[in-house]
């Protein structure tokens, strides 16, 4: 086959550098950006009178023949056309003849590929986007079912302070929430139209470049027509989201993981998202959420690879920049992929309430309330601090809980206590004292519930 770029050359490529060289074995998915890119340049031909009117709608015939083909399984995909551009190109001039290779006038692979990516990447965000409101408005639902149930609070992986199970997930919707708008922010910079940058500056032809935009749906077009073809920011931006969404989803499935374990018991997942040992007949393993957990050094490892790629590029376009695309897909399906899997395991949890509850009573989760009850009896907080410890270390000798060390015993301890003390240390005041805005008390999580709910809408 002729290359399309041959006219300079003299000898054949290399078959080890065709497949080498080669990116339609993954760029393929871009083939409806290509041609719905396509579509809109030869529309804008015609328009300003580069190409004929009528010449205009039959490429944009072509094109459309070419779409169905592709969808329809009835168009072959060749590694000697190299990419999706240029098997676009192809399959349009054995369709339409000579007029074919009109398509091109103008225009660069260089900035071809930069619009197709941008407008994939667009659509992918908006996907994320939706499955990410679908996650939020699964949190909020379980948040409202347990906006009672007590569970502890951990530091260091040691019981802290006690909180709620509600609680505990509105962090995640808060985080997911976050995610949301970075993914708006990163589709604000990305919703830019290169085409017409060329393949470094431009071209001498009168294009309509507003009039392209237009058609494509995109907000503005390229200010500088060598930082259109080799930007590339946007692309690193979305994996950088995307990992911070791995992130999110990771920390909660390293929790979901401590809780199933019969150590901690809070919670058992179904077993449609659950596995088994070939060996031992007892086991019930959390593998979704340990591939999940996995998966995500595999997206943080395509954002190294798109910072090292980009870092010692020169202006323009150079044929490094073509590992954007397996990077770039990689990520987006990973994390789509995750998330889909992600939320009907958590929505089917069993919440072990009674085991929550227990264990936010041990570990000495309201000894903070013990010190605090001290402070507004008048001791300072660095005394009540160390009064609270003594009377925890009297405890821990004595294998008691707080609640059941008598009045007569924290009276050795400080005059200041009274018989409200155990009424300022019960698990459920502690949790319902905590009232200030973004705390764990039931109406306070209510009151967030119905404030995240808003922000969803």
């Amino acid at each position: 086959m002729t290359k399309l770029w041959g006219g300079r050359f003299q000898k054949e490529t290399d078959r080890l550098v065709e497949d080498f060289h080669s990116s339609i074995s993954f760029d393929q998915r871009l083939y409806k950006y290509d041609i719905k890119g396509s579509i809109a340049h030869a529309r804008m031909l015609g328009s300003v009178g580069i190409i004929q009117p009528n010449e205009a709608d039959t490429i944009i015939h072509g094109l459309e023949e070419v779409l169905a083909d592709i969808e329809g399984g009835r168009a072959e995909f060749s590694v000697t056309a190299e990419d999706i551009h240029m098997n676009v190109e192809q399959l349009l001039t054995e369709k339409i003849g000579v007029l074919g290779k009109k398509l091109h006038t103008a225009r660069s692979r260089n900035d071809q590929v930069a619009l197709d990516i941008r407008m994939y990447l667009k659509d992918e965000i908006d996907n994320i986007n939706a499955l990410l409101h679908k996650l939020q408005l699964s949190l909020l639902e379980l948040a409202e079912q347990h906006v009672d149930t007590v569970m502890p609070g951990y530091t260091h992986l040691q019981r802290a302070q006690p909180v709620t199970y509600a609680h505990h997930l509105m962090a995640y919707c808060e985080m997911f929430h976050r995610d949301q708008e970075r993914l708006v922010d990163c589709r604000r910079r990305t919703d830019v139209m290169p085409l017409g940058a060329g393949a470094l500056a431009g071209t001498t032809f009168p294009l309509d470049r507003q009039y392209v935009a237009q058609q494509l749906g995109f907000a503005a077009i390229t200010e500088n027509s060598l930082d259109a073809v080799s930007d590339r920011d946007f692309a690193v931006e979305f994996v950088a989201a995307a990992s911070l969404i791995m992130i999110h989803m990771s920390r909660l499935c390293e929790e979901i993981i401590l809780w199933s374990t019969a150590e901690f018991s809070f919670i058992e997942l179904d077993d449609a998202f659950s596995t088994g040992s070939s060996m031992m007949p007892q086991k019930k393993n959390p593998d979704v959420a340990e591939l999940i957990r996995g998966k995500s050094g595999r997206v943080f490892g395509h954002l190294q690879a798109l910072l090292t790629m980009l870092k010692g590029l020169p202006l323009a376009y150079n044929k490094d920049m073509q590992e954007d695309k397996e990077a770039l897909f990689d990520a987006v399906d990973t994390v789509k992929k995750c998330l889909i899997t992600f939320l009907p395991m958590l929505e089917t949890i069993q919440v072990k309430k009674d085991v929550m509850a227990e264990a936010a009573r041990g570990g000495f989760t309201n000894a903070t309330d013990l010190a605090d009850y001290l402070v507004r009896r008048g001791m300072p907080f660095r005394q009540a601090h160390s009064t609270a410890g003594q009377v925890v270390l009297y405890c821990l000798q004595k294998n008691l809980t707080l609640d059941q060390v008598s009045l007569e015993e924290y009276k050795e301890f400080s005059s200041l206590v009274e018989e409200d003390i155990y009424q300022a240390i019960d698990i459920k005041n502690c949790v319902g004292s905590r009232k200030l805005p973004g705390g764990p008390a039931p109406d306070t999580v209510a009151e967030a519930i119905v404030r995240a709910r808003q922000r969803l809408k």
